[in-house]
């Protein structure tokens, strides 16, 4: 296996994930779930156990956005940063050269942001984050009203607990995802975050648009039956960029006022889990300790994602094997001191 992979295979061999853990069953929620309104896209309807699947999409003013991707296509979302921090939006699709698996391939196309962004968030609803809880809330509101273009954009919300559950299906109405967020019970229970990371990548994995996946959350994992190498595939499969917003240094910070706490060992596999997830899909992972680092680290991220380069790249799948791993190296030609951010492999599609 390549290198990257290597070391998401070695994080795993650690007590990340709590594979072949026999869960109880799944039981409902007893709080009230708020109505969706006006939600642009489809409402999943969900069956103990499964991924969600889509219902038929209603005809809205946004669909004529929803780009149309063949199934063979790999989007390839790409951030480039200069010396001074700020993203460069002036390259050209001669600019840029893409390597799979050590040899130059051809770009077919390279588009701007503007196409529409399939998001969902998991919010850490477990008992680990019971400090970080209000400012959990305030992180996943400011990042639904700052993020969403109306008619544009559309936003799912995920909770993580001992389970993971879809509380409000993918909908540009930022009221709905506020009453959504509200209305979360008190935190309890263990946290199987790469359970609920898979499910959301394979959420995602049923709509069109540039799928983006944040995490706000300690990055902790007690319960998961999934591995991070898998959780890793799903995201890679579903062709997902992942940014992290970190709730552990302000949980240090209530406590000791500071910013450098003393982590444990399990904090710091966590953290370096959460890096690696964000590093391998082209994401980022952000640290704040207050609403200021926090207001901060969104209008980066914003940044980020209204300023991307998205090329387009077929495999050739006839002589590639399906299902395979391939790694992505993206350069910019004859231009120094610029750090490109992209996701770091594909898997060739099987269909």
């Amino acid at each position: 296996m390549k290198f990257a992979f290597a070391i998401i295979l070695a994080l795993t061999t650690t007590a990340f994930a709590q594979s072949g853990r026999n869960k109880p069953p799944e039981q409902p929620s007893s709080t009230p779930r708020p109505a969706p309104r006006n939600t642009v896209n489809y409402n999943p309807t969900q069956r103990q156990g499964e991924a969600p699947a889509p219902t038929p999409t209603p005809k809205a003013a946004a669909d004529s956005e929803i780009i149309k991707v063949d199934s063979t296509l790999v989007p390839i979302p790409a951030t480039v940063i200069d010396a001074n921090g700020r993203t460069v939006s002036t390259l050209r699709l001669e600019d840029f050269e893409l390597q799979i698996n050590g040899k130059r391939v051809q770009i077919t196309d390279l588009s701007r942001s503007e196409s529409p962004i399939r998001l969902a968030m998991l919010f850490d609803n477990s008992s680990s984050v019971s400090i970080a809880r209000e400012f959990e809330k305030k992180a996943a509101i400011r990042f639904f009203d700052r993020m969403i273009r109306p008619k544009i954009d559309l936003a799912a919300l995920f909770s993580v607990a001992t389970f993971s559950r879809l509380e409000q299906p993918l909908t540009n109405n930022i009221d709905s995802l506020t009453r959504a967020v509200e209305a979360f019970p008190p935190p309890e229970g263990a946290t199987a975050l790469l359970d609920g990371i898979i499910k959301a990548a394979e959420y995602l994995g049923e709509v069109q648009g540039r799928r983006v996946l944040v995490i706000v959350s300690d990055g902790d994992d007690t319960y998961s039956d999934s591995t991070l190498e898998q959780a890793m595939r799903s995201l890679q499969v579903a062709n997902c960029q992942v940014y992290v917003v970190k709730t552990t240094d302000f949980e240090n910070y209530v406590r000791t006022r500071s910013r450098t706490g003393n982590a444990n060992i399990r904090q710091l596999a966590a953290e370096r889990r959460m890096l690696e997830v964000a590093m391998q899909t082209g994401g980022r992972v952000y640290s704040p300790i207050d609403e200021k680092e926090l207001d901060e680290a969104f209008r980066q991220i914003s940044a980020e994602l209204s300023q991307q380069y998205i090329l387009s790249y077929y495999p050739d799948t006839a002589t590639e094997k399906r299902g395979e791993f391939r790694e992505i190296a993206l350069t910019v030609k004859n231009k120094g001191n610029l750090d490109i951010r992209t996701r770091k492999g594909y898997y060739v599609p099987q269909k």
